[in-house]
């Protein structure tokens, strides 16, 4: 089965826990191992250019450290063939006066070097430090360092996931105790409701008249507010995609449109369902598809002043969807509240609906639940639109 919408939460937020514990475990490494290479590679030049100055000084009385080759216009030191392009002629231009000293790094052939150039008395003396073993030592450091930023993120995965589980496991209890109280509360309401629709059922058969239709309309009341209960015990979990039915949208909107006319009428607000004459069919629990236009319209009607006009529009913007709006001449809303109207508890200043209440929020989890996408549209005084998105049944 599905994992319900509040499951996939929770690992989805125990993944994020661990994932974050694992980036911010890598980057102190990664920051660690940056100092450390920072710290390395000054102390090698800063050993490089001492070694060079203290053989240039030393002159070529004196043999030169391994990995140094000092040039002056006489001889060179160590004795024997020297690297090729050493010594470098353009250098000297770089010292012109006694006392002027030129240190740069350079790559001749397959290595680099660290070169110094000095102007003693007139001689121009040059140095070379080969950095074979300084970059030897800095490659050993860097394969360090990689395999510590592994084992690191191993551990850090690891101890990040276990981490998360106890921090979320407070949040899943609560979760798991509101389903039971949902699921208790429902179960202690449906046996009441059930012999009030029953009653109310009975009473409308031997009335007649103006009290037959006033008993209709309680017996659809009643009969809705039981499918508020067994939404109820829905709520705590996904739509289950196995207990989808085929459902004429259309046909909902029509229903619910004429279940709102009479407080429409009391309200003096016009209230009608435009939609061509083609089947809107979609895949869904027909009671929660019903829930959420009762919902949109009873928003739509407790901000409409008297004269103004609620639409229902049907429409398929593309092959793939059913689009249904619910456009009013309300008082509207800022257009930086159209996310925030779908927040639990959320509420606005203006009119009596539950735009700002809890009966958007689960409106968007119902729609969420089926796959589709409800968004809000509006203007302080230029009313509401509320615009939803189903894929058609049989799409793919």
């Amino acid at each position: 089965m599905k994992p319900d919408p509040e499951e996939r939460a929770l690992r989805r937020a125990r993944w994020a826990i661990t994932a974050q514990i694992a980036v911010v475990v890598s980057l102190l490494v990664a920051v660690a191992g940056g100092i450390a290479y920072a710290i390395l590679l000054s102390r090698q030049h800063a050993e490089a250019d001492r070694t060079l100055a203290r053989t240039v000084e030393l002159g070529p009385a004196e043999t030169p450290p391994g990995c140094v080759w000092l040039f002056t216009p006489a001889l060179h030191a160590p004795a024997g063939r020297p690297p090729a392009g050493m010594p470098i002629a353009a250098l000297n231009a770089t010292v012109p006066a006694a006392g002027d000293v030129h240190t740069e790094r350079r790559s001749i052939g397959d290595m680099t070097y660290t070169i110094r150039v000095e102007n003693r008395g007139g001689v121009v003396s040059q140095a070379f430090f080969e950095e074979l073993y300084q970059i030897q030592d800095r490659s050993s450091l860097v394969s360090g360092l990689v395999v510590a930023e592994v084992l690191a993120l191993l551990a850090a995965v690891l101890c990040g996931r276990v981490l998360a589980c106890r921090a979320i496991r407070p949040l899943a209890d609560a979760l798991r105790r509101q389903r039971t109280f949902v699921a208790d509360a429902s179960h202690e309401l449906r046996a009441p409701l059930t012999r009030l629709h029953t009653r109310a059922q009975l009473l409308a058969r031997r009335a007649s008249g103006r009290d037959a239709d006033d008993l209709d309309q309680l017996v659809r009341g009643t009969r809705e507010l039981g499918e508020v209960v067994e939404d109820l015990l829905l709520s705590a979990r996904a739509c289950d995609r196995q207990s989808l039915e085929l459902v004429e949208l259309g046909s909902l909107a029509e229903e619910a449109v004429e279940a709102e006319a009479v407080r429409a009428g009391e309200g003096r607000v016009r209230l009608a369902v435009t939609r061509e004459r083609r089947p809107y069919v979609v895949q869904g629990v027909p009671t929660a598809l019903r829930r959420v236009l009762s919902a949109l319209l009873d928003n739509a009607l407790g901000h409409t002043p008297p004269g103004g006009s609620i639409e229902v529009w049907l429409g398929v913007p593309d092959e793939g969807h059913v689009e249904l709006r619910v456009r009013d001449t309300g008082v509207g809303f800022p257009a930086a509240d159209a996310d925030r109207i779908f927040e639990r508890f959320a509420r606005g200043s203006d009119g009596d609906g539950r735009r700002f209440g809890l009966g958007l929020a689960l409106v968007r989890e119902v729609v969420t639940g089926h796959g589709g996408t409800i968004a809000a549209a509006g203007r302080p005084g230029a009313g509401a639109t509320f615009t939803l998105r189903l894929r058609r049944a049989g799409s793919a």
